[in-house]
């Protein structure tokens, strides 16, 4: 209201006093009458008594009216204090408070709007965002409980915001027929400051372990202790930087207790203490020392925190080492994995998980073991190799694979005309049927147990047992009862051949299983080229032992002609990426089953090319892509391919991507490798 409006108060007389005003009216004029048909002196009178009523009455009206008067003028000036005091109040509130017309302008802004926003100038007539970071649309339609996070933008500096924050409220008004938008601001920069300080304070619980000095100091144990101790003083110096302290446990493992925010200074140079520990090298070596670290960053207790940091960095080691797993509520991060895995020279952890193995079997009443989807001799030789445990033990097993595939059959006709394998294969619907309360189920060559043969007979099972060389991608969406992944492995046929002659009596594991096993790790070495150590030649010669044969094996890779214009698609149809990538694509190529398995031969074969690190083959298998990807040893092509859903090897890797084209695909390829490049040093990576 203006200071000159003035309020219009009607007048209400009561009702008895209209009704006596009347009556007083009625008399005079019958007096008048009678006095004009009577004698003087009583006309004289009657009319004196008829005037006299309505002298009364008419004074009465005159008391009500003031009356009435006054009672109005008293309402007024009570509803002029009301809205001087409500408007000296609203200009004098701590809070910064403004009135909008109902295009955003505005009309109106007390005291502490003005100097929040250090403005000398009127800012009638603007709009609210230019004066915060948030349109009055924005403030009246949020949560009216919670609010809106603004800050104010100083006047000198229009591309500035100032240091406070404030919560905004907005309510919807209307006056005379007019819509208004009134925001109050309330500043919340301490209470966030608060927030902030506690979650920076907030304990971080992380674990670290050297991956490869064992190996590395085998011959030279006088230097283990100097290396050791170089490990540790570069995880001492990166945790004491945030007030945080390490402990040693054991000669390679240590704890570390820090807060989230050197957590957050760590993340935002992607964990470079991997990197300075790197450059640590042994007496004469050119391998460096790596290290695996598991951190916690999840809220709750402190053993809840330790449990995490100790089950991330289980998923470091069995992801390869030389790598850092963040594992929060929400998600698991991956730093690292810049480095090929050292395999281990002992096998006492195969015989530990053999014996647990064998136990585990011994307590099932059935076993059901599978590969992953798309099976190949790797997967299909493991397979046999667990049966040839099973029954050793005199245990019911089968094995659950596609034996319509094509790849795959010459090893089923070899298998077949034995006559010792007729009822041992069955397909994904025929394993549900023999599922029982205490069902064994054993996932060979592959971890993520939706990529398995048969996901619904694993999750159904209580007892899994998870057996694969390639490195863990994802936490497992049930618990196994054992989990032997070993990344430094050549390949799942390795690890079998290894459990095989610590269990087996010698000449017990027929010929063409043998065969079969020395395929499996001939075709994930490329034929003993790549990824191979110590134990790979140990269980090739241990295969060897029980007559495997070399020239048999390698019957297993031979092509038709199909097979060979299949591959020859590929290497037609090859572009290079940043100068040192090689893709491949087949798009034309109408009998799928060669498709996928060429792929993979296909990025072999880009790798001779010179100057090639690493290779990709895409090819479309019904609604998926399936993606090979091979490297010289430089690129990491798992962290590539994982960012597409896939996973493998340092050196060998694949992806699967549903529903999309190759050119989809392959436009998702080129952003992973950008993505990766732009993470790691590709000059240093070039020039290794």
């Amino acid at each position: 209201m203006k200071k000159n409006d003035k309020m219009v108060v009607p007048i209400k007389l009561p009702r008895s006093l209209v009704i006596s005003l009347s009556v007083g009216v009625a008399m005079l004029i019958a007096a008048l009458t009678l006095a004009l048909m009577t004698e003087i002196n009583t006309k004289l009178i009657m009319v004196i008594y008829g005037a006299a009523y309505l002298l009364l009455q008419i004074i009465m009206l005159v008391v009500a009216i003031i009356s009435a008067h006054a009672q109005g003028k008293k309402m007024l000036v009570n509803e002029s204090v009301f809205s001087t005091v409500m408007l000296d109040f609203i200009q004098r509130l701590y809070l910064p408070v403004v009135i909008c017309d109902d295009k955003g302008r505005i009309v109106w802004y007390n005291t502490a709007l003005s100097q929040k926003c250090h403005s000398h100038s009127v800012m009638y007539g603007k709009y609210i965002d230019n004066i915060c970071d948030a349109t009055m649309e924005r403030i009246v339609k949020c949560d009216a409980t919670s609010g809106v996070q603004v800050k104010f933008i100083t006047s000198s500096d229009s591309d500035g915001s100032l240091d406070e924050s404030y919560n905004a409220k907005g309510y919807e008004l209307e006056s005379k027929g007019k819509k208004y938008f009134v925001a109050v601001f309330n500043e919340t920069t301490e209470l966030e400051n608060a927030y902030k300080k506690i979650s920076d304070d907030d304990t971080i619980v992380s674990y670290a372990m050297i991956d490869n000095l064992d190996e590395l100091v085998q011959y030279v144990q006088d230097l283990y202790g100097n290396a050791a101790e170089d490990v540790a003083q570069i995880l001492r110096d990166n945790v004491e930087a945030g007030g945080g302290f390490i402990r040693g446990l054991g000669r390679n493992k240590f704890m570390m207790i820090t807060n989230n925010k050197r957590l957050a200074e760590d993340e935002a140079e992607r964990f470079s203490v991997l990197d300075r520990i790197r450059d640590i090298h042994v007496g004469d070596t050119t391998i460096p020392i790596t290290v695996s670290m598991g951190v916690a960053k999840i809220s709750g207790t402190l053993y809840e925190k330790e449990r995490a940091a100790q089950a991330a960095l289980d998923m470091a080691l069995q992801r390869g080492g030389d790598q850092v797993v963040v594992k929060s509520a929400e998600d698991i991060e991956y730093y690292g994995g810049k480095t090929k895995a050292v395999q281990k020279r002992t096998k006492v952890r195969s015989r530990v998980i053999a014996n647990e193995f064998v136990m585990l079997m011994q307590k099932s009443d059935n076993i059901i073991v599978m590969g992953h989807r798309f099976a190949d001799f790797d997967a299909l030789a493991s397979c046999l190799g667990v049966a040839r445990i099973a029954k050793l033990y005199n245990k019911q097993i089968n094995i659950v694979c596609d034996r319509s595939d094509k790849n795959l059959k010459n090893c089923f006709d070899n298998l077949i005309s034995t006559g010792n394998y007729d009822d041992i294969f069955v397909d994904k619907l025929e394993a549900q049927d023999l599922i029982r309360s205490g069902t064994l189920a054993v996932v060979v060559d592959v971890n993520n147990i939706s990529f398995s043969e048969a996901p619904d007979v694993v999750t159904t099972v209580k007892n899994v047992v998870i057996i694969d060389h390639h490195r863990k991608v994802a936490e497992f969406t049930i618990k196994p009862n054992i989990v032997y992944i070993e990344p430094s492995a050549s390949s799942t046929s390795e690890l079998i051949a290894e459990f095989l002659e610590q269990l087996l009596p010698q000449g017990a594991l027929p010929k063409v299983e043998a065969d079969l096993l020395y395929a499996g790790i001939m075709l994930d070495t490329k034929k003993f080229v790549h990824n191979v150590g110590i134990r790979t030649f140990s269980s090739a010669l241990y295969l060897r032992g029980e007559n495997a044969n070399p020239i048999d094996a390698e019957a297993y890779f031979k092509m038709n002609i199909k097979d060979f214009i299949s591959e020859a698609k590929f290497e037609s149809n090859v572009v290079t990426y940043k100068s040192v990538i090689a893709i491949s694509l087949n798009e034309t190529d109408t009998n799928v089953s060669l498709a996928r398995v060429n792929a993979s031969k296909a990025a072999d074969r880009m790798l001779s090319v010179n100057g090639v690190l690493a290779a990709f083959a895409l090819c479309k298998v019904d609604d998926t892509v399936h993606i090979s990807a091979r490297s010289q040893g430089k690129i990491n092509v798992q962290l590539i391919l994982e960012k597409m859903g896939g996973g493998g090897h340092f050196d060998a890797a694949g992806a699967q991507v549903r529903d999309v084209t190759t050119q989809q695909a392959l436009i998702s390829l080129r952003n992973a490798i950008d993505e990766y490049f732009d993470e790691n040093d590709i000059n240093r990576i070039t020039q290794q």
